[in-house]
C-alpha cells in the first residue's frame, strides 16, 4: 500500500522537542533536565542545611537586680506576618510601646505573645507608716468607741489599712529608664530560650523537607523518561486506526496530513519547559533552604510556583502513569507547602 510505505521514510521526531547530539542520535530534554538534576541533588543534598527556624517556641527570661526581678515569658506561633502582643505589669506599663518596638527588631515573623512582670525588691517595696495620720485615725476611733461601748477593741493592723496610713516606698527608685535595662535583660534570655527551641523544631523540619524534596525529584525524574514515549504512543495508535480505517474503505492518505495531527498534538503535549521549570524550582529549593537568611517566604513563593507547574504538567499529558506521578508530586508539595507555612 503507498500508505504504508511513504509513512515508514516520514521523519518523524516522536516527542516533538528532540535534539541532537554531536553523534547524531535524538536526546530529549527533559530526559537531559532530569540527569542535571541528579547530579545537582546529590551535591547539594550532601550538604547540612542552614539554620531553619520554626515559627513555633517558647522561652521565659529572669533578670535579678537590685531594684527587684524582671520576668519575661515568650510563645510565638506560626503567622504570615509579625504581630507582637506585649503584657505589662504596673510598674513596667510606661515601657509598654517601648518594649514592642524592641521586640519587633528581634524577631522576623510570627505571632509573639510577651508577658513581663516586675516585682520590687524589700528596699523598693518596703513602705513607711505615716505616723501622724495613724494618730488621728486611732483618736478618732476613740471617739467612736465612747459612743458604741467600751467592749470595742482598736486593732492597729487595722488602722494600717486605712487610706493615708502607710507611705509608699522609694517610687523615685522605679523610674522607667532604670527598670528598662532589666526588663532587656531579662527579654535577651527568654527570646535565646525561645531560638533554641525554633532552631531545635527547624532542624526536623529540615530533614523533613529534604526527604520531600527527593521523592518529588524522583517522580520528575521519571516523568522527564516517560514524557518522550506520549507522543510517539498518540502516533502509534493514530497510525492504526488510519490503517484501519483505509483497509476498510480500500483508500489512501497523505503521510503529510498524519504528521500534521502529530505535530499539533506533540505541540499541545510538550511538557519539557514545564518539567525544565520545576526542576528549576527545586534547585531554588534547596539553595534557599541551605541559606542563612531567614526563608520561609521565598520558600512559601517557591512552592507556589512548583505546584503552578507541576498541574499544567498533569493537565497536558495524558498518560497514565505520568498522572500518577503528578499525583505523588501533587502531594510532596502540599506536605511540603503545610512545613513551609511555620518557617520563620
Amino acid at each position: 500500500m503507498r500508505f504504508a510505505s511513504a509513512f515508514a521514510f516520514v521523519p518523524l521526531s516522536p516527542t516533538g522537542f528532540a535534539l541532537t547530539s554531536p553523534a547524531g542520535s535524538p536526546v530529549s530534554e527533559v530526559e537531559q533536565v532530569a540527569s542535571d538534576l541528579s547530579a545537582a541533588s546529590s551535591t547539594r543534598m550532601g550538604e547540612g542545611v542552614g539554620e531553619v527556624r520554626s515559627m513555633t517556641g517558647q522561652g521565659t527570661g529572669r533578670c535579678e537586680a537590685a531594684l527587684g526581678t524582671a520576668t519575661v515569658e515568650l510563645r510565638s506561633v506560626n503567622q504570615r506576618g509579625l504581630k507582637v502582643t506585649p503584657r505589662l505589669s504596673d510598674s513596667l506599663s510606661p515601657l509598654e510601646s517601648r518594649f514592642e518596638q524592641w521586640l519587633r527588631s528581634r524577631i522576623q515573623r510570627g505571632t509573639l505573645h510577651a508577658n513581663a512582670t516586675f516585682a520590687p525588691s524589700a528596699t523598693v517595696s518596703a513602705g513607711q507608716i505615716n505616723l501622724p495620720a495613724v494618730i488621728a485615725y486611732a483618736n478618732q476611733l476613740k471617739q467612736v468607741q465612747k459612743q458604741v461601748g467600751e467592749g470595742v477593741t482598736i486593732e492597729l493592723t487595722g488602722l494600717l489599712q486605712l487610706p493615708g496610713a502607710v507611705l509608699a516606698g522609694n517610687s523615685e527608685l522605679l523610674d522607667p529608664e532604670l527598670l528598662w535595662p532589666i526588663l532587656v535583660d531579662a527579654a535577651n534570655q527568654a527570646i535565646d530560650a525561645m531560638d533554641a527551641m525554633k532552631l531545635a523544631e527547624g532542624e526536623a523540619m529540615a530533614v523533613q523537607l529534604r526527604n520531600e524534596i527527593q521523592s518529588v525529584q524522583r517522580n520528575l525524574e521519571s516523568i522527564a523518561s516517560l514524557a518522550p514515549r506520549v507522543v510517539d504512543s498518540y502516533r502509534q495508535r493514530l497510525e492504526v486506526k488510519i490503517r484501519r480505517v483505509l483497509e476498510e474503505h480500500s483508500l489512501e492518505f497523505s503521510p503529510n496530513d498524519l504528521l500534521r495531527d502529530i505535530q499539533l498534538y506533540a505541540d499541545r503535549s510538550d511538557i519539557s519547559e514545564e518539567v525544565t521549570r520545576l526542576a528549576s524550582h527545586l534547585k531554588m529549593f534547596v539553595e534557599t533552604l541551605h541559606g542563612n537568611d531567614s526563608s520561609g517566604r521565598k520558600l512559601d513563593f517557591i512552592v507556589q510556583e512548583m505546584f503552578r507547574e507541576t498541574n499544567t504538567i498533569g493537565s497536558k499529558s495524558g498518560d497514565v502513569e505520568i498522572s500518577m506521578r503528578v499525583v505523588e508530586i501533587k502531594c510532596a508539595i502540599e506536605r511540603i507547602r503545610e512545613l513551609v507555612q511555620n518557617i520563620q
